[in-house]
């Protein structure tokens, strides 16, 4: 049997323990990302709302999409933070662009959401 190089294994095994790495990354968001649990908090007050916003299967799929899309670029942002971090605190130049460049996508994240969410609450009010 050939050697794998692979931490977390292979086939089934490596499904279960992906799903419990994920999991943990979630709970590691929510406990120590305050702009996770903002976003998260948004979500939960919005999904409801998106059965009554939506016209169709379809649009409401757009709507939790773009929500979801929310929390992953967040994610994704923390991430980068928490390289940054691991590699120095001390502040250098590149370190200060790579977390702004996360931040900024975050913010282009949310223009989308207030583009897809607005729309549709018009459409919904008008």
């Amino acid at each position: 049997m050939a050697q794998t190089s692979k931490p977390n294994g292979t086939g089934v095994v490596r499904i279960i323990n992906a799903t419990r790495c994920s999991i943990e990354g979630f709970i590691a968001a929510y406990k120590e990302e305050a702009a996770f649990r903002q976003e998260l908090y948004l979500i939960l007050i919005l999904f409801p709302c998106s059965f009554f916003v939506a016209k169709s299967i379809t649009h409401w799929a757009l709507l939790i999409s773009v929500l979801l899309l929310v929390l992953i670029v967040e994610l994704l942002n923390s991430a980068i933070e928490a390289l940054t971090y691991r590699v120095s605190k001390s502040h250098h130049v590149l370190s200060g662009k790579a977390k702004d460049m996360g931040s900024a996508a975050v913010t282009l994240t949310l223009v989308i959401v207030a583009l897809i969410w607005g729309s549709a609450a018009v459409d919904y009010f008008i």
